[in-house]
């Protein structure tokens, strides 16, 4: 598991539920795994209490099963839960992408131009994981270009669904096309096109109805039967 430091106004059980979910989402908690509360605690710090309260949150969220007297895993990925997950997002971020055009400012257009370059360079260089950082912070931009950052963490905290199978489509899609998306969505934006923004983010965020089958193939072990 990979353990960052805890912020300073994190209280612990808001630390164990960042660690837990980022270590799911990025595939450290495999799905199918089991977890235990104890080692979980022991591994951040904390006593079990903020752990406890943590896996229930996410038992709520079905990202963890909970089994009395047995023990936790780290739920299988039910794809019903990925495509609900995914609506949220086109949703928002439709609506987003079409304020950007009108409110991003050149502070804004000058970060976006910058994540840019940087997912090409990496892209590059195959570093997966800081190519999905990246993926994250491109849509964050967009939110807060659009003064919709409230929106941006009521998302963020339940799509994790659609996170996880977003972290194996790097793996396991040999041609990456999400990163020629930003880039459209990014030139739609400095030119303040709000139609085709809005038609390449709905594009961008339906690709992962064509790669389910390449990520099932990849990880057949992760997902729940069909």
């Amino acid at each position: 598991m990979e353990i960052t430091e805890r912020r300073s106004n994190e209280s612990g059980r808001d630390y164990a539920m960042r660690m837990i979910k980022d270590n799911i989402v990025n595939l450290e908690l495999e799905p199918g795994m089991a977890i235990s509360d104890r080692d979980l605690a022991a591994q951040m710090g904390l006593s079990r209490t903020p752990v406890r309260e943590a896996l229930l949150d996410l038992a709520k969220a079905r990202v963890v099963d909970i089994y009395p007297q047995r023990g936790s895993q780290v739920a299988l990925i039910d794809y019903s839960l990925v495509e609900e997950a995914q609506f949220v997002r086109s949703v928002l971020e439709v609506a987003v992408v079409e304020l950007a055009c009108s409110m991003a400012d050149e502070k804004a257009i000058r970060d976006l131009e910058e994540n840019i370059g940087l997912q090409k360079f990496y892209l590059e260089h195959q570093a997966s994981e800081r190519m999905l950082e990246l993926d994250d912070s491109f849509h964050r931009l967009l939110f807060q270009s659009a003064g919709k950052m409230q929106a941006y963490e009521m998302m963020k905290s339940i799509t994790i669904h659609f996170d996880r199978v977003r972290n194996m489509s790097v793996h396991a899609v040999k041609e990456q096309k999400w990163m020629e998306d930003h880039r459209q969505i990014f030139e739609a934006v400095k030119l303040h096109d709000a139609e085709t923004a809005k038609n390449c983010m709905k594009k961008h965020l339906e690709r992962f109805h064509v790669d389910e089958a390449a990520i099932r193939q990849r990880y057949p072990q992760y997902f729940e039967k069909q």
